[in-house]
């Protein structure tokens, strides 16, 4: 006879079916989760690329199109898109992500008339940032003259950067109402809105670009229209029945709360903006290495493919920023933890997918710009470099996201500061010039601050205390309600 209890004991193997029966469940539950979580964060990444890629492809088009213009015409429409526009762009875009915040913790805690007050709110507080910001458009032609463009460039700029004024007037609305909707799971129509604005894009701008031959202020114009269309298609649907639940009409709660507001905008728009110019210093710097024109031709091609793939990661951003304010707001701490780590997860995949795809098509990827085999060879040597850049570039703001999602920007935008300017730059310098690395190691200096900056947000986020952000998330929700007395009504 065997042992009491032994392997054969009916007892003991009923236990062990029992205890392998709940493993087997909690890995489907776990699988169940994870496809679930996957999925809505999609809805919202999904949408959200392509409408980045739209609206990024308007400012390509119109760059395309010119062209067909003169050399300096060409000059001072990309010095006008990727340095003047780029600072505003970056700075409101980190601007408008507070709103993601609140809006995002307000539709999950369910206080959904916030949502409308909030949007007020930052209509606001990022047009007056945007009217503080003209300086850059206005004296765009001294500021070029200063740093050493010639008088032809940079007054050819000057006017372009004047005319651009529209175009940057409409980024407080159409950023903020596309988060607004965001916000709330809406991501179908700020997908066909972004889709209809290129398409009608292209059509404007080959009627009146190439047949009208308007010229460059025509066609610095058509951009701005683009825009303009979207505010308008967007703020229409709000408006018009769409969002019958959070946009209930124009409120003068909408002034109250400003300098909290602004805190937090602020916060985000440095956040942003650090890391919108990081890379974009590289591209300064390398205009004074040997065989300059090539090194900024070859990082040319790099940076623009670079920007387009980054809009997949500011996808996830937005995604993660909305799934962890919406739990936050809910009050379920366990649920913004999971989605941070599918999140996580999901854009370090997407990640490893294009820095292979980099790696293996390197080559191919330059002629699609260039026929020149210098140039062709210089971003050959820098496909590595690239490689790492985007993959670190697919990790970070998904942990940014969290910060967005959170309500913590200010910390990131200090952790910005530390990492790429005070760690990033210098040793960039140093292995470039001192060194003698040249663009190489300048570039590989540079990666080392972004490798410090995801190292810290990992550290944060791992150590995230979620109950606490819960807690905190409704005492600013509380806040909000006892200034409001609607809300207050409700609660």
């Amino acid at each position: 006879m065997r042992a009491e209890g032994g392997e054969d004991d009916p007892l003991t193997l009923l236990l062990c079916h029992h205890h392998q029966d709940q493993e087997d469940a909690e890995d489907c539950n776990l699988i169940r989760r994870t496809w679930q979580e996957s999925k809505e964060l999609w809805q919202i990444a999904g949408p959200s690329i392509f409408s980045r890629i739209a609206m990024f492809s308007v400012t390509v088009i119109t760059q395309s199109f010119a062209g067909h213009l003169s050399d300096l015409d060409l000059t001072a429409i990309s010095i006008v898109t990727t340095v003047i526009i780029s600072i505003s762009f970056g700075f409101m875009l980190g601007m408008a992500s507070a709103l993601e915040t609140l809006c995002g913790q307000a539709y999950g805690a369910k206080q959904y008339h916030m949502l409308g007050i909030h949007m007020q709110r930052s209509w606001v507080v990022l047009f007056l940032c945007s009217l503080l910001l003209l300086p850059l458009f206005v004296f765009a032609t001294p500021l070029l003259k200063l740093i050493g463009q010639t008088d032809a460039v940079a007054e050819q700029t000057g006017l372009v950067a004047l005319w651009s004024i529209p175009f940057h007037l409409s980024f407080p609305f159409q950023m903020t109402l596309q988060r607004f909707l965001q916000s709330q799971l809406k991501m179908g129509v700020i997908a066909w809105v972004s889709g209809g604005v290129l398409a009608l894009h292209v059509f404007v701008s080959w009627l009146f670009v190439l047949k009208l031959e308007i010229g460059i202020v025509g066609t610095i114009l058509t951009i701005g229209f683009a825009w303009w269309v979207s505010v308008v298609a967007l703020f229409a649907y709000t408006v018009c029945g769409g969002c019958p639940e959070t946009w209930t009409g124009f409120s003068v709660q909408a002034f109250l709360g400003l300098w909290d507001f602004f805190k937090l905008a602020v916060a985000s728009g440095v956040m942003l903006l650090l890391e919108n110019f990081y890379y974009r210093c590289l591209v300064i710097m390398s205009g004074f290495m040997n065989n300059a024109e090539i090194s900024i031709e070859a990082l040319s091609i790099c940076m623009t493919i670079y920007a387009w793939e980054s809009m997949i990661p500011l996808g996830f951003l937005a995604a993660t920023g909305v799934r962890v304010a919406n739990e936050l707001g809910a009050g379920n701490a366990k649920g913004a933890k999971f989605a941070t780590t599918v999140s996580v997860l999901t854009s370090l995949a997407v990640g490893l997918l294009f820095w292979v795809t980099v790696l293996a098509f390197n080559k191919e990827l330059a002629m699609i710009f260039t026929s020149s085999i210098p140039v062709i060879e210089m971003v050959n040597d820098l496909s590595l470099l690239l490689a790492f850049t985007i993959l670190l570039n697919c990790i970070q703001p998904a942990l940014s996201g969290v910060a967005v999602g959170s309500g913590w920007q200010a910390i990131v935008a200090i952790i910005n500061i530390g990492s790429y300017y005070l760690v990033g730059v210098p040793v960039g310098v140093v292995m470039g010039w001192l060194l003698s690395f040249g663009l190489k190691g300048l570039w590989a200096g540079m990666i080392t601050g972004t490798v410090v900056q995801t190292l810290i947000l990992v550290a944060i986020t791992m150590r995230l205390e979620w109950e606490k952000e819960v807690h905190r998330t409704r005492i600013h929700i509380a806040k909000e309600a006892t200034s409001n007395p609607m809300i207050s009504a409700q609660l």
